[in-house]
């Protein structure tokens, strides 16, 4: 309620300066304490324990500055990100829109980070305080050895992190979704593999929902053969869909109310392709525990948020996690893993 009487005011604001407004915000005002676990929403994807399936999505905190802030929202996991080696300032500006009648948002941000060293800085300071928080990485823009740039990264971030996502699906740096060709895919999840080392923290890879079928097929089967934790389906879009919005013809990823159809054609193309031989974890679009319910039933373990909370506020996983708890009960599901691929 009081998000909705102050949303007029913040929209007000430029989407990139209302943005780390919020961010200021979790910083400086309680926003209340972790959820107690629903234990019929647990579930247990690479060998982790998520205490229920919502989590947020990279690219609200990049650089793990409100981590701890966004699980007293009631998030059942974080993704921090994406962060590259070195620092970099992104996208000329501006690069971040709100389209309001769309309940969407297009973003060209360009991986604009604070680099590895800070970011990981601040997660040893972390170190030991609970919540499962994944740490999305990617490559530098201008780097002669993007292969070389997410090795590197998980160097640094698999000590640090609960999981790790490789993220080949922004659309907004220039050449990245190549790496989703079967062949160059197959180096980079050797090389991530490999980086790893001893280290057993789980690897999921983050995909575009702009796929064609042979490409989700081919995908699978590395994905298979790699033997990766989980699958992340999926990015912003580069299509649009018939939009109202004036910033509609504004480049980048879309996000949002229109990605949800696609997002879940998608999820479903992955969930058949894979046979349900590995996890996969629903986004795009997802702005009510309805929404959350069909991408559980459509094959997903667990989902992520992001740009509905820019139209439903801070409450938002707190209300999906609750609507999923009462969807459990109503169905007579010991489990919510029982409803995963139930459609």
């Amino acid at each position: 309620m009081l998000y909705q009487a102050i949303r007029p005011l913040l929209f007000r604001i430029p989407a990139e300066p209302a943005h780390k407004l919020t961010l200021a915000a979790l910083k400086t005002v309680p926003m209340g304490t972790r959820a107690q676990p629903e234990p019929k929403l647990a579930q247990r994807v690479a060998g982790l324990v998520f205490p229920n399936p919502v989590g947020m999505a990279p690219g609200f905190d990049k650089n793990a500055e409100v981590a701890d802030e966004l699980f007293d929202l009631g998030f059942g996991f974080v993704e921090i990100g994406t962060v590259t080696p070195r620092p970099q300032e992104g996208n000329p500006k501006p690069r971040l829109f709100r389209l309001v009648e769309d309940r969407a948002v297009i973003n060209r941000m360009g991986f604009n980070n604070d680099g590895a060293e800070k970011v990981a800085a601040r997660l040893r300071k972390r170190a030991g305080k609970p919540g499962i928080l994944g740490a999305n990485i990617g490559a530098n823009k201008d780097s002669a050895d993007r292969v070389a740039d997410y090795a590197q990264m998980t160097r640094i971030m698999a000590p640090l992190a609960s999981y790790l996502t490789v993220n080949i699906s922004s659309p907004n740096t220039p050449g990245l979704r190549a790496l989703q060709d079967e062949g160059a895919l197959g180096e980079l999840l050797d090389a991530v593999i490999e980086a790893r080392g001893g280290q057993p923290t789980p690897v999921f890879l983050k995909l575009a929902p702009d796929l064609a079928r042979s490409d989700v097929d081919a995908i699978c089967r590395i994905a298979l053969d790699k033997r990766l934790d989980a699958l992340i389906v999926s990015n912003t879009t580069i299509t649009r869909p018939p939009l109202q919005s004036r910033h509609a013809g504004e480049t980048g990823g879309l996000s949002g109310e229109p990605l949800k159809a696609l997002a879940l054609e998608r999820l479903r193309d992955f969930r058949k392709a894979s046979g349900g031989q590995i996890p996969l974890i629903g986004v795009g679009g997802i702005a009510s525990a309805d929404d959350a319910w069909d991408r559980i039933r459509a094959g997903a373990s667990l989902v992520q948020i992001y740009s509905a909370m820019v139209y439903e506020g801070p409450g938002l996983a707190r209300r999906i996690v609750k609507g999923l708890a009462e969807r459990v009960r109503a169905e007579g599901l010991t489990s919510i893993a029982e409803a995963v691929g139930s459609e």
